[in-house]
């Protein structure tokens, strides 16, 4: 093939790259225009909210007609945001502690073990992470107040565990999965113990896996709201539960205090949110040792 012969066709090739790219343009242009549309319509629902929280007037104008601080401070006292957070912190602490020392065996039991009834176990586990809260919710908080833990820090706890152990067991199963077994076998063979055996094989490879399913949790449980409002108290609320209240109770009250403990949850949220991106890694949860 001749020289000339060469560019013609890398020519020809050229421009049906570019006619193909031109044919599938209409369709990434659509794309981009409803992702920014979206981003554009989230931006201004936070910023709303986040200037509102300053504001000392707003009405008709583009912006407020004054910016103050005072708002968090009336919303820190009005709502009692320094026990509500200390609540809060407390759930989130002791349902992911709980979680961890109840699915970790668990999942190691499911990961290392074959018994009859394992696939219906695994069901069962799966069940209260693909329902709704909101459908087993409402017979929970019955059983509950039947006992009459609902309303207390120990029945919002018990609800928040349900969906949290089975978190915690799918999340530690693949982490156990990609620890070769021949390792355990080893430790025992040279005379370890099995305390030794957890404690110094097992609980350092397991680290990293305990470290992601309890960030996902407290995250889970932080955010948590049918569950908390279907079993909580007036002394047992968390901060989601409390501004969903603050909302939609009655009486009079100002939507910049409003807002602004609704700023100081999603900036917890997202704090939380960045903490876990920054520890775990998606495909650790989903990859799983060969056979």
């Amino acid at each position: 093939m001749s020289a000339s012969t060469a560019a013609v066709a890398d020519a020809v090739d050229t421009a049906a790259a570019g006619r193909r790219r031109l044919a599938l343009r209409p369709g990434t242009w659509v794309t981009w225009g409803v992702l920014t549309f979206f981003l554009l319509n989230l931006t201004g629902v936070i910023a709303t909210v986040l200037l509102n929280s300053f504001g000392s007037r707003w009405f008709d104008s583009w912006l407020p007609g004054g910016w103050t601080s005072h708002w968090y401070s009336d919303a820190w006292k009005e709502f009692s945001l320094g026990r509500v957070l200390g609540v809060t912190l407390e759930v989130t602490l002791l349902v992911v502690a709980i979680s961890l020392i109840l699915g970790v065996p668990a999942a190691y039991a499911l990961a290392r073990r074959d018994f009859p009834g394992k696939r219906a176990l695994n069901l069962l586990f799966v069940l209260p992470i693909l329902v709704p809260p909101i459908a087993y919710g409402i017979p929970l908080a019955t059983m509950l107040y039947k006992v009459h833990l609902a309303g207390t820090l120990t029945g919002v706890v018990l609800a928040n565990l349900v969906p949290s152990i089975p978190f915690v067991v799918f999340t530690m199963t693949p982490f156990i999965e990609q620890i070769d077994p021949r390792i355990e076998a080893a430790a025992r063979v040279c005379g370890a113990k099995t305390p030794t055996v957890l404690g110094r094989i097992l609980a350092p490879l397991l680290l990293p896996g305990m470290l992601a399913a309890g960030i996902l949790v407290l995250v889970r449980t932080f955010g948590m709201f049918e569950l908390t409002f279907l079993t909580s108290g007036p002394t047992s609320q968390t901060l989601v539960v409390t501004l969903f209240s603050a909302v939609n109770s009655a009486g009079i009250r100002s939507t910049q205090s409003i807002d602004a403990m609704a700023v100081v949850y999603t900036g917890s949220m997202a704090v939380l949110l960045l903490i876990a991106l920054r520890f775990v890694n998606p495909t650790q949860l989903v990859a799983r040792s060969a056979d």
